[in-house]
């Protein structure tokens, strides 16, 4: 189960003892980052590689970026494959995933990604680069891995969040990032923020930042067709659940309550019965978010609703101009 990230990473680094004393360990690790990214010869599998990452730990939204950018690539008769360390799972790889594969063995995430995409988990990232390209693949995607150096990207997409961005700007365990962000802006080809949703503006730091590489803006969006219409009683185990919780009351679902749980949390009956307990005494109908169903058995997922989406380009244009080379 992912932990919640502490309080004083949100906090700028004159407000926070804590950070200011685990601000040392955050130069080594960055040092250590940079000295791993230096020190190994990446190998080329033999397809091109697009890797999605970001600079923060915790979610992004990388998974549905990932989703997004291979089916464009499928419906252009691209054998794309998807490439992920199956975080959460118990499975070293490599292995294709399939649609019916245990959540706790290949992750909550490759399981959604594989309802419509070929899609590999190894812990050992070549070892996965070069099943992939043994089964057929002619183009992988990374989801995640942006700081590993084990496969050579021909194309990088750093994900930055429109709200939170590099939150109190320290290196890892002083503050949520991977590494310095100028150092992970010399090594993309685009960045994208991460919105809230569709109306919300890029800031202007963001643009700032990109400095003449292209910039994306992107958000997910909720399949309205898939939103109970009914009084609901949301809950989820996802990096940023307000914002799940924001989508549905902006699709105009009646939201009477909401329970956010860690991020992949594991969800059991000491979890779930409450919730049905609740759910019942309010007259609602519960509802999750596709990733969390992942998680979820047959029979738990009974009475329980699934409000599923994609993400969203701002500038289609935009996104194919910096795909163009590899298409």
């Amino acid at each position: 189960m992912a932990l919640r990230p502490p309080r004083f990473w949100s906090l700028s680094p004159g407000e926070s003892t804590a950070a200011k004393l685990l601000a040392p360990l955050g130069v080594l690790y960055h040092c250590e980052v940079q000295r791993r990214l230096k020190a190994r010869s990446p190998l080329k599998p033999g397809a091109p590689v697009i890797c999605v990452g970001n600079v923060t730990m915790g979610g992004v939204g990388k998974t549905p970026f990932v989703r997004m950018l291979g089916e464009r690539l499928l419906s252009r008769g691209i054998a794309v494959h998807i490439l992920t360390r199956g975080y959460g799972g118990t499975e070293q790889g490599p292995l294709r995933v399939s649609q019916d594969s245990p959540a706790d063995e290949v992750g909550d995430e490759p399981l959604m990604l594989a309802s419509s995409l070929p899609v590999w988990i190894s812990k050992d990232r070549a070892k996965g680069a070069e099943a992939a390209v043994a089964a057929g693949a002619e183009l992988l995607i990374m989801d995640d891995g942006f700081q590993n150096p084990s496969i050579a990207k021909d194309l990088s997409f750093l994900l930055v969040d429109a709200e939170t961005l590099f939150a109190n700007g320290a290196v890892f365990p002083a503050g949520p990032l991977r590494e310095k962000p100028q150092t992970a802006w010399s090594r993309c080809d685009a960045v994208a923020a991460m919105l809230p949703s569709a109306d919300h503006p890029v800031p202007e730091e963001l643009k700032a930042f990109s400095r003449g590489k292209p910039l994306l803006a992107a958000w997910f969006d909720l399949d309205s067709d898939t939103v109970p219409d009914a009084p609901l009683l949301a809950f989820c185990g996802i990096g940023h659940p307000e914002r799940f919780f924001h989508s549905l009351q902006r699709s105009g679902a009646d939201l009477i309550d909401q329970v956010a749980f860690p991020d992949h949390h594991v969800f059991t009956e000491a979890d779930l019965q409450p919730l049905h307990r609740d759910a019942a005494r309010l007259g609602a109908q519960l509802v999750t978010t596709e990733k969390d169903a992942c998680r979820l058995s047959l029979e738990q997922r009974q009475d329980i609703a699934v409000a599923r989406g994609s993400m969203r380009v701002r500038n289609e244009t935009a996104l194919y101009d910096v795909l163009k080379d590899i298409l």
